[in-house]
């Protein structure tokens, strides 16, 4: 029979989770994935595979520490918080660098359009007329069953977002979350705590990112400057609040000093 006793603790992990998806170093990390997007459901998934990379990291992570005693010094705590710093400005750089090379995603439309490319690789270029702005675009024709998954989020989001959130689930913010793991006895209620926080994660991040993407599936194509300038948005701050993240990690808390200070924030 359950224990009753633990219901609240659980519930708290779950609603810890949806808050800890609205984190200013998540939100900015899946934003600039997300202006990647042309679809709400590919927006919302974005948010859903960096949660579930986020919730597999903390879970194996909680599981060390509840059941083998891991530890983590102050030192790799913020190590790991760095990691996430670095990611921010690798992100906002290279959607910067997306937006001034004018290389987004190809429209998912324009893969499913005839071009009589039967006899080409699959991997090619060709010109193409949108709106009569006439310009290239590298891409390849997948097959069938490849194509649908491509029109909902794509190989590469999903993979990126996940690598996003594995990195996110190492840094020190996670470690809010397990302090509470301190006050609820015996090992099953505590993993059954981190499940409902990841399933929380998972809720709040795919809200979040759904909603994010809303400004980038306008299809009119007077819109596309307005787009283009939230993508560069976007892109300067990730590269801005991960060079603040940088700082205040390095110098602030002492990383790259003598002294180190406890990395929980």
């Amino acid at each position: 029979m359950p224990d009753v006793s633990l219901l609240p603790a659980l519930l708290l992990g779950l609603l810890f989770g949806i808050q800890h998806a609205t984190d200013p170093d998540h939100v900015i990390a899946v934003a600039t994935i997300v202006a990647r997007t042309r679809r709400f459901g590919a927006g919302a998934l974005v948010g859903a595979f960096w949660a579930v990379g986020h919730t597999v990291t903390v879970t194996v992570v909680g599981i060390a520490i509840i059941v083998f005693g891991v530890t983590v010094t102050p030192r790799a705590g913020l190590s790991l918080e760095l990691a996430v710093a670095l990611m921010l400005v690798a992100l906002g750089a290279a959607r910067i660098a997306c937006v001034f090379r004018d290389s987004d995603p190809v429209p998912v439309r324009h893969l499913t359009e005839p071009h009589g490319d039967e006899t080409r690789p699959a991997l090619h270029s060709h010109a193409h007329a949108h709106d009569a702005a006439v310009h290239r675009h590298p891409h390849a024709h997948p097959p069938a069953r490849l194509l649908r998954a491509l029109q909902t989020v794509g190989p590469a989001q999903a993979l990126r977002s996940a690598l996003v959130g594995l990195v996110h689930g190492l840094a020190g913010s996670a470690a809010v979350a397990l302090l509470v793991l301190s006050t609820i006895r015996g090992t099953a209620g505590a993993i059954g705590y981190l499940i409902l926080f990841g399933l929380g994660t998972i809720l709040g991040m795919t809200a979040i990112t759904g909603l994010l993407s809303l400004p980038f599936t306008i299809g009119a194509a007077r819109m596309d400057r307005w787009r283009r300038g939230l993508a560069l948005a976007t892109g300067a701050l990730s590269l801005g609040f991960g060079l603040y993240m940088v700082f205040e990690i390095g110098f602030v808390d002492g990383l790259f000093l003598a002294r180190a200070a406890p990395a929980l924030r």
